[in-house]
C-alpha cells in the first residue's frame, strides 16, 4: 500500500512539500487547507478584475534550487512586459491580444523600494547619496555620521533588536529610520524584542555594505542572481504575470492531478501519536469530522495550534504554556483604486505618465498608521485591469488580532485609510475609484514574549519521530517564501534519505551563509 503524508497548510511550504513528494518519491501528499485558498500569505486577491497581491512578494533567492524551481514551473516571458512596451514605443511587440504570448509565465522586473518621511523620499535601505543628505539637512546629517563613528568605537552587546540596529547603524539614525517603524510593525518597542529578527531578516546589511555595493556596482554584470549582494539590497525579481498566487494556484493544480489530494475549508484538530509517531489526525471540515492515518506528518500550523492538537501523549505543562504564549502579529491590507497619484516621480526612472516607479514604499510618517503602500501596477502591469487609466494601491496596517484596528468596522477602516493617504498628500479622496479590505491572521511570527524559550518546545516536538515543521509558522520564524520552501524541500529528502536528524530543517535561515551561498 501506498504510504501517506499529510500536510497541514496550502502555502507556500505545504504545497512545496506536496510538490515534491510527488516528483521525488512514492508517497501520496494529502494536504489539508483551512480556508478556501491556496498560497496562504502569497495568495492573490482578484477584486473587479484588479489583482492584490498580499504582502508583497519579491520571488528572489540567492539559492539555485529555488530560483529553477520558480522558473521550472513558470518560465520567463520571452517578449517584454505591457508596461515595457508603453515606455519604448520603438518596440514592435505588443502583447494584447496576440496568442503566442503566454499568461502562465514569470517577468523579470526592476526593484524600487523606498522610505517615505517627512514628506520626502530615501531609499530603502538608506544610501549614502548626496540626496540623502540634502533630505536630512547638515544638522542631522553631522549627528548620524558622529553617531555611526562612535557605534564603531563602542559596540553595544546584541541582546535586543534595538542594540543590533545601533551596532550596523549607529544610534541617530536608529532613531530616525528604524525605531518607530519597528515598533509600527510589531507594536512593541524594539529594546524589548530579541535580535533574531535582525540576524535573519538583515544579516549583513550596515552602513559598511551599503557603501560597498555602491562602489562596486558599477563594475557588477547585472544577473539575476544577484549572489554577492546582501537580500536588502538586490534590485531585481522574477514575479507570476498576475501575482504570486498565479503560481502556487499552478502547483495545486498539479498536485491534484497527480493524485494528491487538497481538501480546503478542512482544520486539523486532533493529532494522533502512538509509540512516539503520528498515526493519524482528526480532521473538521463544516462539522464532519474524520479520521486520516498518515506514514508521515509535516506541520506549516502555528505552534501553538499544533501542541493544542496533540493526543495520545502527555505534553507537558511547561511546553503548553510556552506554546500558547508565542506572539503574533496580524495585519489588514487596504486596496484602493485610484483615478491618479498627487505624488509625482522624482527620479531619473522612466515611469508611465511620470507615474512613481516604486513596488512598494516604507511610511515612516509619525502621523499615519499606515506601514507600508504598494503600487501593483510595478509588481506587474497585468495586475491592474485598466493600467493605462487607473493606480491600484496597498495599503498595509500592522496590528494584532482583537485590537482596536482589527475590531474596526470595515467601511470606517477604509475611510480611515483614505484620509490618511490624503494627509501624506499621496491622493485626492475624489480619485478614489474603487476599495477592498483584507485580514490576515497570524501574518508575522514574533520574537518575544515567550519565544526566547522557542528550543524547549523544538525538543519536544523533533521527538515525535514522523513529525516535521515547516514554514513560517511551522516553526515560528519570520521566513522569506524561499526559506519556506527550502524548509519543506530539506523535510521531504529527510524522509526519502530516512533521515532522523531535523537539524538542517530547523537551520534555515538562521546561519547566515545557510542557503544563502552555497
Amino acid at each position: 500500500m501506498k504510504k501517506k503524508a499529510v500536510i497541514v497548510g496550502a502555502g507556500p511550504a505545504g504545497l512545496t512539500a506536496g510538490y515534491e513528494f510527488l516528483k521525488q518519491t512514492d508517497i501520496q501528499p494529502i494536504l489539508y487547507e483551512s480556508t478556501n485558498e491556496v498560497g496562504g500569505i502569497s495568495r492573490t486577491i482578484l477584486h473587479n478584475g484588479n489583482r492584490m497581491d498580499i504582502g508583497g512578494h519579491r520571488f528572489f533567492s540567492k539559492n539555485d534550487t529555488i530560483m529553477n524551481w520558480w522558473q521550472n514551473v513558470m518560465p520567463l516571458q520571452g517578449a517584454p512586459a505591457f508596461d515595457e512596451v508603453l515606455l519604448n514605443k520603438n518596440k514592435t511587440f505588443t502583447d494584447g491580444p496576440n496568442p503566442q504570448i503566454e499568461n502562465n509565465v514569470i517577468l523579470l522586473r526592476e526593484r524600487v523600494s523606498r522610505i517615505f518621511y517627512l514628506k520626502r523620499f530615501f531609499d530603502y535601505p538608506i544610501s549614502a547619496k548626496l540626496q540623502t543628505f540634502i533630505n536630512l539637512g547638515i544638522k542631522n546629517t553631522f549627528y548620524i555620521f558622529g553617531g555611526y563613528i562612535y557605534s564603531l568605537i563602542k559596540k553595544q552587546k546584541e541582546d535586543s533588536l534595538e542594540n543590533f540596529y545601533i551596532n550596523r547603524f549607529g544610534r541617530p539614525l536608529y532613531k530616525i529610520f528604524f525605531e518607530d517603524y519597528t515598533q509600527k510593525v510589531w507594536g512593541i518597542h524594539p529594546s524589548k524584542l530579541g535580535a533574531d529578527w535582525g540576524s535573519q531578516r538583515i544579516k549583513g546589511l550596515s552602513i559598511i555594505s551599503i557603501i560597498k555595493n555602491i562602489l562596486l556596482k558599477p563594475f557588477k554584470r547585472k544577473s539575476i542572481q544577484q549572489k554577492e549582494t546582501e537580500t536588502s539590497l538586490i534590485e531585481q525579481f522574477i514575479y507570476p504575470k498576475f501575482g504570486p498566487g498565479q503560481l502556487w494556484e499552478n502547483i495545486a493544480n498539479s498536485i491534484s492531478n497527480q493524485n494528491g489530494i487538497i481538501e480546503k475549508n478542512t482544520t486539523v484538530v486532533g493529532v494522533n501519536i502512538k509509540d512516539k509517531r503520528v498515526h493519524s489526525v482528526t480532521t473538521n471540515n463544516n462539522g464532519n469530522i474524520k479520521q486520516e492515518e498518515c506514514d508521515y506528518f509535516l506541520s506549516s500550523m502555528p505552534i501553538k495550534d499544533l501542541i493544542n492538537a496533540i493526543n495520545g501523549i502527555d505534553v507537558p505543562c511547561e511546553i503548553k504554556e510556552i506554546a500558547n504564549n508565542l506572539p503574533y502579529r496580524d495585519f489588514i491590507s487596504v486596496g484602493v483604486l485610484v483615478k491618479d497619484l498627487s505624488i509625482k516621480n522624482s527620479t531619473k526612472i522612466k515611469t508611465y505618465k511620470n507615474r512613481i516607479p516604486d513596488t512598494w514604499i516604507y511610511i515612516q510618517e509619525p502621523n499615519v498608521k499606515i506601514g507600508r503602500i504598494q503600487i501593483f501596477n510595478n509588481w506587474s502591469p497585468y495586475m491592474v485591469k485598466d493600467y493605462e487609466n487607473t493606480i491600484f494601491l496597498g495599503l498595509e496596517y500592522f496590528c494584532s488580532e482583537g485590537d482596536e484596528l482589527w475590531n474596526m468596522p470595515e467601511s470606517e477602516f477604509i475611510e480611515m485609510a483614505i484620509c490618511e493617504l490624503e494627509k501624506i498628500q499621496f491622493i485626492t479622496k475624489e480619485n478614489v475609484i474603487d476599495t477592498i479590505q483584507v485580514k490576515t491572521k497570524k501574518a508575522y511570527p514574533a520574537y518575544y514574549g515567550s519565544y526566547e524559550k522557542i528550543d524547549i518546545v523544538k525538543s519536544f516536538l523533533d521527538s515525535i519521530e514522523n513529525l516535521y515543521c515547516i514554514g513560517r509558522n511551522g516553526q515560528h520564524r519570520y521566513n522569506n517564501m524561499d526559506h519556506s520552501m527550502l524548509t519543506a524541500i530539506e523535510a521531504v529528502n529527510n524522509i526519502k534519505n530516512n533521515t532522523l536528524d531535523k537539524t538542517n530543517i530547523w537551520s534555515v535561515n538562521t546561519e547566515q551563509d545557510y542557503h544563502e551561498k552555497k
